[in-house]
């Protein structure tokens, strides 16, 4: 740089926007974003309520003292104030520059009353949470200073910590949860204004959606109900958009009920449905199919349930048993410090003090009473294990029958196509032949589906999980293996008929006992009449 251009650099414009830009900076004032110009006849600078602020155009002076001119015209701002004591008094705790020596308490707010003081005092208290935030930052080491650039918080965001510092019942679920912004993704998946994976604890909002902070609080603790009290895989044979805006219309009404934020404009909340369950909401709305399926969830035209993570796996192993200690320790925290909640809800709540069984003891019921087990005989052909300890008294041993058309079978239809997680194959193969070997079944009739239906004829249970190979890998078709099934002349006609399929699959008509085992989260694109065990 030569001596003219030293020369030519004025030391107070240089003090004037390195303030400027420490104001800008600074969490507390950051909310409070004005437009500086230099024309104010103040001796100082001067700023109007509705959030110009202006400084004198000749005065020079300190990056320190125009950093506190600064934050004492916000102050006036986010206060809604005319008064410099109020300021005054407040400043000095900030800590932000040096008051200017020739600074004297006069008329530095012009003009009237602001016309949307409510703006003003929400961005202030934006402003108030974020310098919290960063103190506990600067504290930790996270930061150096309070001045220290850092993305600030979003609405959606200060509406989440809300429930963690003062509403128990949502405040564990808040801690964890984790709340994603991502226009594009939003745009992607015709996101309206937000959705939930109950797999990845993941809530998705559309940052364009344009809510204010009580109505994030409403969404995102609606998205968490719906996550918590598993209202995903508690469709069933439903079908999956009524059943959710069903759901949508339950956890509209407690919230309404609570208090919790704000609704809003256009979400589901009907007081006639007051005290039902979703299940009950469900056989009223399914009754006029042309009315209901107009109606829109906080997606928008999809349900807000979704079951798979939107952006890769989940990190969660147990989130069932996270969910129900999450709710259960909020209701108790809740009730002791806030009073009562809806009936319907702490039901819902307490039900989940005795789970539902999961798919593995499920399954083996189901094996229980479908797949009996052989009965065993006495007989003197064989002798009894005791035997030694009396020789002189015969007793006979306990045999089963030996022949294969005696002994209790079934059948296994297996989807092989891509779409099929062979972990999960895995495991539900070895659920199977480790219940099977308890039932004393000797062989399973086994038929592999993609395009085309492999027989593998029968399989001794001991090989289903281990030296099976899965033949296809082609597109997913059904029911030509229930149909080889049902008409083979070596398989039992009351033999039952486990499907394992990812639900990516056509619709099937099995005319004998069957039941289906699929991923939690998928759904069959029909309505099943047989059980459905979902894999966890």
């Amino acid at each position: 740089m030569s001596r003219r251009q030293k020369a030519r650099i004025d030391p107070a414009a240089l003090a004037f926007a390195a303030a400027d830009k420490r104001i800008d900076a600074h969490p507390l004032f950051a909310s409070l974003s004005t437009y500086v110009r230099r024309d104010s006849t103040h001796p100082w600078a001067d700023i109007s309520l509705d959030g110009l602020l202006r400084a004198h155009p000749t005065r020079k002076a300190s990056e320190d003292e125009w950093a506190w001119v600064f934050a004492h015209c916000l102050l006036h701002l986010g206060f809604g104030t005319f008064s410099c004591d109020d300021v005054l008094d407040f400043q000095p705790a900030l800590k932000v520059g040096t008051r200017p020596s020739s600074w004297e308490p006069g008329k530095c707010v012009r003009g009237e009353a602001s016309k949307d003081p409510e703006k003003w005092a929400q961005r202030f208290a934006a402003g108030l949470s974020n310098a919290a935030v960063a103190a506990i930052d600067v504290a930790g080491g996270a930061r150096s200073s309070l001045s220290d650039a850092r993305p600030l918080k979003t609405e959606w965001d200060l509406a989440l910590s809300w429930f963690v510092s003062n509403y128990p019942l949502l405040g564990a679920l808040a801690s964890v949860m984790k709340v994603v912004a991502d226009a594009e993704l939003a745009r992607g998946w015709d996101i309206s204004i937000a959705a939930v994976s109950t797999a990845s604890a993941e809530i998705y909002v559309n940052p364009l959606a344009g809510l204010n902070r009580e109505e994030w609080r409403f969404v995102l603790a609606h998205e968490m109900l719906h996550a918590a009290l598993r209202h995903c895989d508690r469709v069933g044979g439903r079908d999956p958009h009524l059943w959710n805006i069903a759901a949508d219309f339950v956890v509209n009404g407690w919230l309404v009920e609570m208090g919790v934020g704000a609704p809003p404009e256009g979400v589901l909340h009907d007081p006639d449905l007051r005290g039902l369950s979703a299940e009950s909401v469900y056989d009223r709305i399914a009754a006029d199919l042309r009315r209901s399926r107009k109606l829109r969830t906080l997606r928008g035209k999809g349900g807000d349930l979704l079951g798979a993570p939107l952006r890769g796996p989940a990190d969660f192993t147990d989130l069932d048993e996270f969910y129900r200690r999450a709710l259960l320790t909020g209701l108790s925290y809740h009730t002791s410090s806030r009073g009562l909640l809806p009936a319907g809800l702490v039901e819902e709540i307490r039900a989940l003090e005795h789970p539902p069984l999961s798919w593995g003891a499920q399954l083996a019921r189901w094996f229980e009473e479908f797949v009996p087990a052989v009965e065993k005989r006495r007989t003197y052909a064989r002798a009894s294990r005791r035997q030694a300890s009396t020789p002189d008294i015969p007793r006979p041993g306990w045999v089963r029958p030996e022949s294969l058309e005696s002994r209790p079978t079934f059948g296994v239809v297996l989807d092989t196509s891509g779409s099929m997680d062979t972990a999960l194959l895995g495991k539900a193969l070895g659920a199977i032949a480790s219940y099977a070997a308890a039932r004393d079944v000797p062989a399973a009739r086994v038929v592999f589906c993609d395009a085309d239906a492999y027989d593998a004829g029968y399989v001794p249970v001991e090989d289903i999980a281990g030296r099976v190979k899965v033949r296809g890998r082609g597109g997913t078709v059904l029911q030509p293996g229930i149909d080889l099934l049902e008409r083979a002349a070596d398989f039992p006609s009351a033999g039952p008929i486990l499907v394992i399929t990812d639900g990516w699959c056509d619709v099937l008509r099995i005319r004998r006992e069957h039941a289906f085992l699929i991923p939690a989260g998928a759904h069959l694109p029909f309505r099943a009449r047989g059980p459905v065990f979902r894999m966890s």
